[in-house]
C-alpha cells in the first residue's frame, strides 16, 4: 500500500507532520480528517518514505497547488490566473463574515478556495492559503499578487491586522469596493453617448472624404484656375487619406501606444496627471472624485481604530494622481509632527477646498472625525453625479456641432468653386 508524508493542521492550530498509508491520496486525505486533523500538503513518499518537506515562503506556486490536491479539488490551469473585481468583493466580504463568526483564517480561506465562482479564483485563494500556512501573514501573501490585490487592499489588510480587527477592515474594504464600482460605473455609463457620437463623427468624415470629395474633384480638374483655400485644403486631405490611408491608421495606432507608454512612466505620468488638473471641465471633477475616494478611505480607517498616521498613509494611495499624493504626503509629515489635520491639509488646495478643511477641522476637535469624513464623501460624489450629468448634457450637443460643422465645412469648400464656375467658363 502506498505511503503519503503529511503536514495537516491540528484542532489547537499547530502544524502536524508525519507518515500515513493509504490507497490513494484521496483516502488519505478521508483518514487524516477523521483523526480531526485539517490535511494542508498531501505528497506520495517515494520508495515509501518521503520526508515531505515543506515548501518555504519563497515557493508559493507549489504550496498553494499542494493545497488544492489536500483540499480534494480538482486542479487548475495556472495559465488562468484573472481574478475579476466582482470576484474579489465577494471573497473580501465573504471572509470577512467568516472571521467574524469565529472562522480560523485557514480554515476561511480553504472554505472560499472550495466555493470559488471560477477556476482562476478557486487557485488564486488556495495560492493565499497556501502562503499563510507557510508562515506569512494575509497582508504578505496578498502582496505577492499586486495584480488581483491593489496596493490599498494589502495595506488596509496589514493595518487590519495589526490592529487585530481584520474582519472588520475587510467589511469595509468590500464596501468600498462596492462604492468605487458604482461610481466608476456612472462615469463609464455618462460617457458612452459622448464617445458613440465621436465615433460617427469619424465614419462621416471618413466616408466623406474618401468617397464623396473624389467625385467633385474630377470637376474641378477640368476647370482652368486656381480653387479656394478651403477646397485645396478638403482635396489635399482626401488625396492623403486615400493614398496613405493605411499608414496614416498605423502611424496613429503606435501614436496611441508611444503616448499610452509615455504616460505610464514616472515622467509622463506627472506630466499627464498636471494636464489633467489644469483641464477646464476634467481637472474639477478628478481632483472632487481623488478626494472623495480619500475622505471615504480615511474615514472608513478611522472609524476601524486605525491610528491617524497609519491610515493616512493608507489612503494617500487611493487617491490615485501622484501630483496630489505627494501634497497629502507633506500633510502627514505635518499630523507627525504634531500638526492638527484640518490645517495640514491646507497644503493641497487643488484638493481640498475651504469650506471641506473647515468641516475637518471642526469634526477633528469633536471627535466625529470619520463620521464627517464619510458624510464628505456622500456629499461629494452626490454632487459628482449630478455634475458628470450637467457635463455629458453639455457634451452632447458641442459634439453634434462639431459635428455639423465638419461636415458645414466639406460642404461649402465643395460648393465654392461650383458657384464659381461659370466665370471660369467664360
Amino acid at each position: 500500500m502506498p505511503t503519503f508524508s503529511y503536514r495537516a493542521l491540528q484542532a489547537d492550530g499547530g502544524m502536524a507532520e508525519g507518515l500515513t498509508e493509504a490507497a490513494s491520496r484521496p483516502e488519505a486525505v478521508r483518514s487524516l480528517e477523521a483523526k480531526g486533523l485539517r490535511p494542508v500538503k498531501v505528497v506520495e513518499a517515494r520508495g515509501g518514505g518521503g520526508s515531505g518537506k515543506t515548501a518555504g515562503p519563497g515557493s508559493g506556486r507549489g504550496a498553494s497547488a499542494g493545497s488544492v490536491q489536500a483540499a480534494g479539488l480538482p486542479g487548475f490551469a495556472m495559465g488562468a490566473r484573472t481574478v475579476s473585481s466582482a470576484e474579489l468583493e465577494n471573497f473580501t466580504r465573504l471572509l470577512s463574515s467568516l472571521l467574524a463568526a469565529g472562522v480560523p483564517l485557514s480554515r476561511a480561506l480553504t472554505i472560499l478556495g472550495k466555493e470559488a465562482s471560477s477556476p482562476a479564483a478557486a487557485a488564486k485563494w488556495q495560492e493565499i492559503h497556501g502562503l499563510v500556512v507557510d508562515g506569512m501573514s494575509l497582508a504578505q501573501a496578498m502582496a505577492r499578487s499586486p495584480e488581483t490585490f491593489p496596493k490599498v487592499y494589502t495595506a488596509m489588510v496589514e493595518a487590519g491586522e495589526a490592529g487585530g480587527f481584520l474582519d472588520v477592515v475587510l467589511a469595509q474594504i468590500a464596501d468600498f469596493q462596492a462604492r468605487e464600482k458604482e461610481l466608476r460605473s456612472k462615469v463609464l455609463t455618462a460617457m458612452i453617448y459622448p464617445a458613440v457620437l465621436l465615433v460617427m463623427a469619424l465614419v462621416v468624415l471618413t466616408v466623406l472624404l474618401v468617397f464623396f470629395i473624389p467625385k467633385f474633384q474630377k470637376v474641378f480638374t477640368s476647370v482652368k484656375g486656381a480653387l479656394p483655400l478651403v477646397t485645396q485644403i478638403i482635396i489635399a486631405a482626401s488625396d492623403l487619406l486615400r493614398s496613405y490611408g493605411l499608414l496614416v491608421l498605423v502611424g496613429g495606432v503606435l501614436g496611441v501606444f508611444f503616448l499610452r507608454t509615455w504616460i505610464v512612466s514616472p515622467a509622463g505620468r506627472r506630466v499627464w496627471e498636471g494636464l489633467t488638473l489644469r483641464a477646464p471641465v476634467v481637472g474639477p471633477l478628478s481632483a472632487r472624485f481623488a478626494m472623495a475616494r480619500f475622505c471615504r478611505m480615511l474615514g472608513t480607517l478611522i472609524g476601524a481604530d486605525v491610528q491617524l498616521v497609519q491610515a493616512l498613509n493608507v489612503a494617500r494611495r487611493s487617491i490615485g494622481n501622484q501630483i496630489l499624493v505627494d501634497a497629502v504626503a507633506r500633510s502627514i509629515e505635518q499630523v507627525q509632527q504634531g500638526g492638527r489635520l484640518g490645517q495640514s491639509l491646507a497644503e493641497c488646495p487643488t484638493l481640498f477646498s475651504g469650506s471641506v478643511m473647515e468641516m475637518i477641522s471642526v469634526a477633528e476637535e469633536s471627535g466625529r472625525l470619520d463620521v464627517e469624513l464619510i458624510r464628505i464623501a456622500n456629499v461629494t460624489e452626490s454632487e459628482l453625479d449630478r455634475r458628470l450629468k450637467t457635463a455629458v448634457a453639455l457634451a452632447e450637443p458641442l459634439l453634434l456641432f462639431l459635428i455639423a460643422g465638419f461636415i458645414g465645412f466639406i460642404f461649402i469648400g465643395m460648393l465654392l468653386p461650383v458657384f464659381s464656375l461659370q466665370d471660369y467658363i467664360k
